[in-house]
């Protein structure tokens, strides 16, 4: 389960950061911040899994 959300985490990252360079080169800021929004999202959910298993150990 926890590789399952790691990967969904490295998923949204990678949406995020295409969003964000899409809405930049065509100058649609509303684009640009849903993908710092989405990068964000996935950060969160990647840090939250390391920190599960660092207490597993």
């Amino acid at each position: 389960m926890a590789g399952e959300q790691k990967a969904k985490g490295k998923m949204e990252q990678a949406k995020g950061k295409a969003k964000e360079t899409v809405g930049r080169a065509v100058g649609n800021e509303s684009l640009e911040a849903k993908g710092r929004a989405e990068q964000a999202k996935g950060d969160a959910r990647q840090a939250k899994e390391k920190t599960k298993d660092v207490f597993k150990h």
